[in-house]
């Protein structure tokens, strides 16, 4: 690794390039404990797209119970290492990693362990809002149980479709039109339907791409509120462009960097404050004060 791209306190390890895992013979991701919290790590993660290389041996502890927000400009690979976290890079076809994923030390990579498994433990919430729009929002809520082949009763249906929403901070505003379509809230309201949506299947760790970009300032003040609430009982890793909201949710925060034609590969990680406020490389310093980026 080029002296320009190395972390400041952690040397990773590149492990032998290997693309994906077959899916073979189904082994669980363990079960949490009731309330557990989980930490999520990343070792090593190389990442191509074809031949082309879009990040260099990230290595990164996302601590249970914390918001980690993952800043730097456009095209350093934030987005993809967001997506390698909970499987979705594979999806593309010309894909291919190296490295860990570790879930409370549990590999989510392990030829052994399903698909499925690692999508109920760690949810997604993408940029722009994704209800599914002839969905009620009552079905928007609990479409993710089908997916994961949870059976549930109609009172536990019931039951979870409110907490889901009063979570996202939604319940209030639609709780006398659950049959009303998903697709006519507003984009704020869209997305907190999105994040209940997540929450619903119960995942340890939630990943969130910019979920704020697309909307107001009003949406995105009762996003970032939810956000706070919610990581007492899941862990969330958010991308982030917009550096008052990494100082506003997230208590460490990581630095992505990608220039002169290199991969992208974190430049420094750690607490945000000290981050925002000292941080200990100037590239760092320059970022966050807006003089690139």
């Amino acid at each position: 690794m080029s002296e320009l791209f190395a972390p400041l306190d952690r040397t990773a390890v590149l492990p032998a390039p290997g693309g994906f895992p077959d899916q073979t013979s189904p082994l669980p991701l363990l079960a949490p404990l009731p309330g557990e919290l989980a930490a999520l790590e990343a070792r090593g993660i190389t990442a191509w797209f074809g031949d082309h290389q879009v990040l260099d041996r990230v290595s990164l502890t996302m601590e249970a119970g914390e918001i980690t927000a993952l800043i730097g400009p456009s095209g350093c690979g934030k987005s993809t290492f967001l997506r390698i976290l909970n499987r979705m890079h594979e999806l593309i076809p010309s894909a291919s990693l190296a490295g860990e994923v570790l879930l409370d030390g549990d590999d989510i990579y392990d030829p052994r362990k399903r698909l499925v498994d690692a999508r109920k433990s760690i949810g997604m919430v993408f940029q722009k809002p994704n209800p599914f729009p002839a969905m009620s929002i009552y079905d928007n809520v609990v479409a993710g149980l089908k997916l994961t082949g949870t059976r549930v009763s109609r009172d536990e249906k019931d039951e979870l479709v409110e907490s889901c929403l009063t979570k996202a901070g939604l319940w209030k505003e639609v709780k006398d039109r659950l049959r009303s379509p998903g697709g006519g809230l507003s984009g704020g309201q869209q997305q907190r339907l999105c994040i209940a949506r997540s929450l619903a299947v119960k995942p340890r760790v939630l990943l969130m791409d910019e979920p704020c970009s697309a909307l107001d300032p009003t949406s995105t003040r009762v996003i970032e509120e939810t956000m706070l609430e919610l990581v007492s009982e899941v862990t969330i890793v958010i991308v982030t462009h917009n550096m008052q909201q990494a100082q506003r949710v997230s208590s460490s925060c990581a630095f992505f960097l990608a220039a002169g034609g290199k991969p992208g590969a974190i430049v420094e990680h750690g607490d945000t404050e000290a981050m925002f406020s000292n941080p200990l490389d100037p590239r760092t310093f320059d970022y966050v004060n807006g003089r690139f980026g």
